[in-house]
């Protein structure tokens, strides 16, 4: 009898904890934020690699604030300076190295296959990111990102129910 006890009471306790488990494998979820770098120094135009201004180093270290309820599992930047010191301050807030992509050579479903599950922040261009947020939902949605605005924030959502997005503008400056 103390046997039947003892199985009934490790089945109540076991069954339920596996079913729990199947659920969550269930319900894989795979979050991005992109945003565009940080107000940029245009003082010299012929610099093709210009660092932030003022106002921009700013606005990067406000975006790590913003962040800071957001546990990102990877930090994705261009591997220019503007988008090197916007991401930073949220990399160190996360305590993640920077990893760095190319937007011309980027093969979004490896990408997306690589990061399955986890929740990315990626700062690119004004160009490159409404594009990179275009490529994730395979549909051209969309448009390029003013040159004055460093404002904009895409959020994509991947889940068993499909794809999502949506974008806000954040005024953190």
């Amino acid at each position: 009898m103390k046997k039947l006890i003892f199985i009934l009471l490790i089945s109540i306790v076991a069954f339920p904890s596996c079913k729990e488990s199947a659920k969550k494998n269930d319900e894989v979820i795979t979050t991005y934020y992109l945003i565009r770098h940080a107000e940029k120094d245009r003082s010299d135009a012929s610099n093709k690699n210009p660092e932030l201004t003022e106002q921009g180093l700013k606005r990067a270290e406000n975006w790590a604030k913003y962040f800071e309820d957001v546990q990102f599992d990877a930090i994705y930047s261009t591997d220019y300076n503007r988008t090197k010191q916007t991401a930073t301050p949220t990399a160190k807030a996360n305590k993640l190295e920077l990893q760095y992509y190319n937007p011309f050579t980027l093969v979004i479903e490896e990408f997306i296959e690589k990061t399955k599950g986890e929740t990315v922040l990626i700062v690119g261009h004004s160009n490159t990111t409404p594009q990179f947020v275009n490529k994730i939902l395979q549909n051209t949605k969309y448009e390029d990102i003013a040159d004055d605005n460093n404002a904009n924030l895409y959020k994509v959502t991947i889940s068993k129910n499909g794809t999502t997005s949506a974008l806000s503008k954040v005024d953190i400056n």
